[in-house]
């Protein structure tokens, strides 16, 4: 049976739920496959910390390890920043490796690039869990698209964001006090500034809106609003009336060819899709030509939910160069 090697660069929340979704659904992939996947290489900050029991022998942190492994040919890519993510991945691309990635905040400025480079080499690029977590948004925009036109996209792409405005209005919370309870469950960063801010909201809109459209609007045009202005006598006279704060993240094609984009809170009635999403879930409503608003609802984030939809990226590609689909 032929061996697939991979690398995992970055072995932080993302990264390790990638290795252990790998080992538990080995057999699994093995049967589905015909291919037994390897990890050869995992790259971190510190290779004397070993996070994983039994993975001390495949970290390193040089990436020129990575790439000097003989027969690597998938790259998952959990880094966290801009750089040096996006150098990595066009470094794998260019020695014909398929890549995968959940990075946001590279793939919304550098998305359209790496995919045209991946087809100058005759590779694939996965980046399903750069926007929405475990909701399959991509795979399902590249479906329709294949017969829709998508006209506009609405979601609530930041899950910290909806659980903070969702305890506002169910438990008469404040911003403030929502925040902290989200920094205590692990849903908010230590600095929440992207998540309530609307910047991480914002990367994703921009990823949705490369490939519904084949482009993005102009950045320094989209108006970027946060949740943190919005206060518990707000949300409460919204509830008394019927109406629920959602943090919208939306694109639309005009019919003059433009591009419009906005992120901010909305005010939404219970005839909107995005009205029952709550607590740390996403949701993207797009709305098409020929089958109307189509709704997607799932959790946003976490370990398992953004790597398993990684894993599934790779059980695609693969799938695509043996001519098969797979579902794992």
């Amino acid at each position: 049976m032929a061996t697939i090697k991979a690398a995992i660069l970055g072995f932080g929340t993302v990264g390790q739920g990638i290795y252990h979704i790998l080992n538990e659904k080995r057999e699994e992939l093995k049967n589905k496959l015909g291919l037994e996947l390897e990890v050869a290489k995992i790259l971190v900050t510190d290779a004397s910390r070993e996070r994983v029991p039994g993975t001390a022998h495949l970290m390193t942190e040089n990436i020129d390890d990575i790439f000097e492994e003989q027969g690597l040919q998938v790259v998952f890519e959990a880094i966290v920043n801009e750089e040096p993510a996006y150098t990595y991945l066009k470094r794998a691309i260019e020695n014909k490796c398929h890549v995968i990635t959940a990075n946001k905040v590279m793939f919304a400025k550098h998305g359209l690039k790496l995919q045209e480079l991946a087809k100058e080499y005759g590779v694939f690029v996965g980046y399903e869990a750069t926007t929405a977590g475990g909701v399959p948004v991509i795979k399902t925009m590249k479906n329709i698209l294949l017969v829709n036109d998508v006209s506009r996209i609405q979601g609530i792409l930041n899950g910290t964001s909806n659980y903070i405005l969702t305890k506002m209005r169910a438990e008469g919370w404040t911003f403030e006090d929502a925040l902290k309870e989200a920094q205590k469950l692990g849903y908010a960063e230590a600095d929440p500034y992207n998540d309530v801010s609307g910047q991480d909201a914002f990367k994703k809109i921009m990823i949705l809106s490369a490939l519904a459209f084949g482009e993005q609007p102009d950045w320094d045009n989209v108006d970027v609003i946060g949740i943190d202005s919005i206060s518990a006598a707000e949300v409460e006279e919204a509830t008394a009336k019927g109406l629920r704060y959602r943090h919208v993240a939306e694109v639309e094609k005009r019919e003059d060819g433009s591009i419009f984009a906005k992120v901010g809170p909305m005010l939404v009635d219970a005839e909107h899709p995005l009205y029952p999403v709550d607590d740390v879930n996403n949701a993207v409503a797009l709305e098409t030509n020929y089958i109307g608003t189509l709704s997607l609802v799932g959790p946003g984030a976490g370990m398992y939910p953004t790597a398993s939809v990684m894993v599934e990226d790779y059980a695609e590609i693969i799938g695509k160069r043996a001519g098969f689909v797979v579902r794992i």
